[in-house]
């Protein structure tokens, strides 16, 4: 039996124990058995779902794109799941789409708005290797992102709905994201701040760690020209990195930790994924949607 997610994609021995090494097993078989009809005939594979995550020289970034990945293997075990960097990490995009072969796939971005590596780098690296594929939306702005979001928050210790009636007047939060010059992504980073105001009742000014205004700093004072003294750095990345890090350095309150391998992360990448195989195969990335 071949395995559809190859064990090399992994960093270091992930088959480190027997109860891992079985539950490998058990995942490979059910993807196998998915396969096969009642009657024993063989169904068509779903397209591979390839993950492009953007690529990071902080370790931590790598182990927490390797976890989603594998928390994505977990909620659909029978389809097989990629992993492709745009640079700096193995496996490179182009890599992992050679490998393919003639296998179609979908490729869905773990970006998390319209930037150039989405409309750009990723749709050119498909054409240049001639496997059939769609290029997914980036994974915001949506309310499962939103999720996300709120749940890293609460972590970091913002209070519950309802539970301080004080922190809707004197509290506001700062979205910190990665930041283009796009303006499709300045737009999706807006769009998916306002979704997190409407989820916590306060707030919520979308800032940037490059390449875009306003800056972290700019919009904490800002919101505290409004009155607001309660204010938080929600961290818009994926992963842990340089950005995340000069951007919870400003926080004055309480600064929430990147998204990570959080399971609504894995269900909104299973959306996209789905999203895509709706629209007419294509290396152009769908419109992002709520």
């Amino acid at each position: 039996m071949t395995a559809s997610n190859p064990p090399h994609e992994q960093p270091g021995s992930h088959l480190y124990s027997t109860a891992h090494l079985m539950d490998s097993i058990g995942t490979q078989l059910a993807r196998q058995l998915s396969l096969v009809t009642p009657r024993g005939r063989r169904r068509h594979a779903p397209p591979v779902l390839v993950l492009v995550a953007h690529g990071s020289r902080d370790p931590r970034a790598r182990e927490t794109v390797y976890a989603l990945r594998d928390r994505v293997r977990e909620l659909r075990p029978a389809l097989s799941v990629r992993l492709g960097h745009i640079e700096l990490d193995e496996p490179l995009l182009p890599d992992t789409l050679a490998a393919l072969g003639t296998t179609p796939a979908v490729l869905v971005p773990l970006l998390l708005t319209r930037g150039y590596h989405v409309k750009r780098d990723i749709p050119a690296a498909v054409a240049a290797s001639g496997v059939h594929a769609r290029v997914a939306a980036p994974l915001g702005p949506h309310p499962l992102l939103v999720e996300t979001l709120h749940a890293r928050l609460l972590e970091a210790g913002w209070p519950p709905a309802g539970s301080d009636a004080a922190l809707r007047r004197t509290g506001g939060v700062v979205l910190a994201a990665a930041g283009s010059r796009a303006p499709d992504s300045t737009a999706d980073t807006r769009r998916t701040a306002r979704l997190l105001a409407d989820r916590l009742g306060v707030p919520v000014l979308p800032a940037h760690a490059s390449a875009a205004a306003p800056t972290v700093p700019a919009a904490l004072r800002t919101l505290t020209a409004r009155g607001r003294h309660h204010l938080a750095v929600a961290a818009c990345f994926t992963a842990p990195g340089r950005f995340a890090t000069e951007c919870a350095r400003h926080a004055p309150w309480i600064a929430s930790a990147p998204l990570g391998a959080h399971e609504a992360m894995a269900r909104l990448a299973l959306h996209r994924y789905d999203e895509a195989l709706k629209t007419p195969a294509t290396t152009e990335p769908a419109l992002a949607s709520a």
